[in-house]
């Protein structure tokens, strides 16, 4: 329907020029007006907080970390994340609905199917504001992987150029569905990630793979050129004899004279034999790396007999290397290692889910400390992301954590995503064979978000937020463990560090729990309630020197004061 402008005041057709001159006038536009969503009218006069569902625990180690699963529309889940993991987060994996056409994905407030005309500005509109949150949450050296199809490739790309300003986007290209999903013109098998990280930095860490998939190369230098760079003169210092023995390199000899020219490149004396860079055409050059630094790489080296020949010859194998931008492995078989792996795992029929093994790529490709990091996933769907960690953490002994976010449409969270992981922590029997599957092992603390109503007095709001903050206190310093359990206060301890948090207004109390705080050993934080926006009052805590002190609940608000109207 067209605007009836003859209709509308001097001041609204004022603001309707003023809004329309701001635009940007180079960049990705749409209708923002159009794509009002669902959340937006569940937290009207409402901030977000979280509950912890506590039969949903799940704890095979009390001494390790916890991963985190929360229920709920994810704008909120990050809302949250704001104030608990502002710059904590090492990589962001995601797999958003990719915008197919199909109704398969519900976001706003109906299906956004193919003949929707605002299709497009509705899942940028919804994509825009979600990463828009995630940003903030990301570490210094944090990398954003986002995956997506052709459908949205170009636009996400946009988007994440302006959202991510100053970083650099790789798109990689994985090959998920060889045989091809069939289009009107072209057979699509493949899938995209983008990868949002750091310019002019190493962030990506090399890939590895096995013997058997390694890149093998003739050691010596120019080994299918004839030009005159790869000849010995070029470089004396890479002409020396690597010493084998039983068909494997035991060490190497000195940098050769200048006027010393082998007779061959293979000279046996007893049980060794000296292998020298000369070719098939007893043309004299090089190896790959100096006498000075082969050593290095001693363990890359390896032999081979060359029966016609007569001789043995040098290669290479290197299974650490440069990630490519196409990657083409069996394992990245959506069917195989997602729909197939999830159906052993929970009885579903979960759509396209993600080859387990496609998404472990992606975060073992970010340089990140695999035993002191953190991976969040806020589309987390059947929960691949979450299973991915478990199992990478099995593999390499690592102590990574997750926490995945994901809304409970057609009861996904309850009757897909926790299923699994619970599934995976403790073991299952498998759906379609019958045998027993170990557990990965591992920690799960259940939330699901809920609200605390803003259009009361502003006290009251405040009171009403620090007696449902909990949890959030808890999710932000890792502590879960409740020690202590008062009217005005209550203490939470995990390993060293330990927390307090004093409810009341009234400092009536405050004496009685530094008595217990003085009891405990350990790193030690309270969050103190208080009605003053600019803090606490240091008269109130006199010789409490060895306790960190944080006001609240007005460091939440003042996260919130950015995200939402109140």
């Amino acid at each position: 329907m067209k605007n009836k402008y003859k209709d509308l005041s001097k001041e609204e057709l004022v603001g309707k020029i003023e809004k329309l001159e701001s635009r940007k006038k180079y960049g990705l536009v749409w209708d923002e007006e159009k794509t009002k969503e669902k959340f937006e009218e569940d937290s009207e006069n409402a901030l977000p907080i979280l509950k912890e569902i506590k039969k949903k625990e799940i704890r095979t180690d009390k001494e390790a970390s916890v991963n985190i699963l929360i229920e709920g529309d994810n704008y909120h889940s990050l809302s949250v994340l704001n104030f608990t993991h502002q710059g904590k987060i090492d990589v962001i994996y995601i797999d958003p609905p990719y915008n197919t056409g199909a109704r398969d994905w519900k976001y706003n407030n109906d299906y956004v199917d193919i003949n929707d005309t605002f299709r497009h500005s509705k899942w940028l509109s919804m994509m825009s504001k979600r990463l828009k949150l995630s940003r903030k949450l990301l570490s210094e050296e944090g990398v954003l992987i986002c995956t997506i199809d052709h459908n949205e490739l170009a636009t996400l790309k946009l988007l994440l150029q302006e959202i991510f300003s100053g970083k650099e986007i790789t798109c990689v290209t994985i090959v998920h569905n060889p045989s091809g999903i069939q289009g009107l013109n072209f057979s699509h098998n493949n899938e995209y990630a983008l990868f949002v990280h750091k310019k002019n930095r190493k962030v990506i860490a090399p890939e590895e793979r096995s013997i058997d998939d390694a890149d093998v190369r003739p050691f010596i230098n120019g080994a299918k050129g004839n030009t005159k760079n790869y000849l010995r003169e070029s470089g004396y210092n890479c002409f020396y004899p690597i010493f084998i023995k039983n068909n494997k390199v035991i060490g190497f000899g000195g940098v050769c004279e200048k006027d010393f020219h082998p007779k061959s490149d293979n000279i046996r004396k007893n049980e060794i034999i000296e292998i020298y860079p000369i070719d098939n055409k007893e043309v004299e050059r090089k190896w790959l790396f100096s006498r000075a630094s082969v050593e290095a790489i001693k363990n890359e080296l390896f032999v081979k007999y060359n029966k016609k020949g007569k001789k043995y010859k040098i290669f290479r194998t290197k299974n650490k290397i440069n990630y490519k931008t196409v990657w083409v492995n069996n394992k990245f078989n959506a069917k195989t290692y997602g729909t197939l792996l999830l159906k052993e795992i929970i009885k579903t029929e979960f759509s396209f889910p993600k080859s387990l093994y496609a998404v472990e790529e992606c975060i073992k490709a970010v340089v990140h400390d695999k035993d002191n990091s953190i991976i969040l996933d806020f589309f987390a769907g059947s929960g691949t992301t979450g299973h991915a960690i478990l199992d990478l953490n099995k593999k390499d002994g690592g102590k990574r954590l997750f926490i995945v976010c994901t809304n409970n449409e057609n009861k996904i969270c309850e009757e897909v995503t926790y299923p699994r992981i619970r599934n995976v922590i403790l073991g299952y029997k498998n759906l379609r064979n019958g045998k027993k599957e170990k557990g990965l092992k591992g920690n799960l603390k259940y939330f699901k978000t809920s609200f605390v109503r803003n259009n009361i007095g502003r006290d009251e709001m405040k009171i009403k937020i620090t007696e449902q903050c909990t949890e959030m206190l808890c999710l932000r310093e890792s502590i879960f463990d409740e020690i202590k359990n008062t009217k005005s206060y209550k203490v939470f301890k995990q390993k060293d560090k330990i927390m307090a948090i004093y409810y009341s207004l009234e400092r009536n109390k405050i004496d009685s729990l530094k008595k217990e705080l003085d009891k405990i050993s350990g790193d030690k934080i309270l969050y103190c309630f208080t009605l003053d926006h600019l803090g606490l009052n240091e008269n109130d805590f006199i010789g409490w020197d060895n306790v960190r002190l944080e006001p609240i609940p007005q460091k939440i608000l003042d996260i919130y004061k950015n995200i939402y109207e109140y």
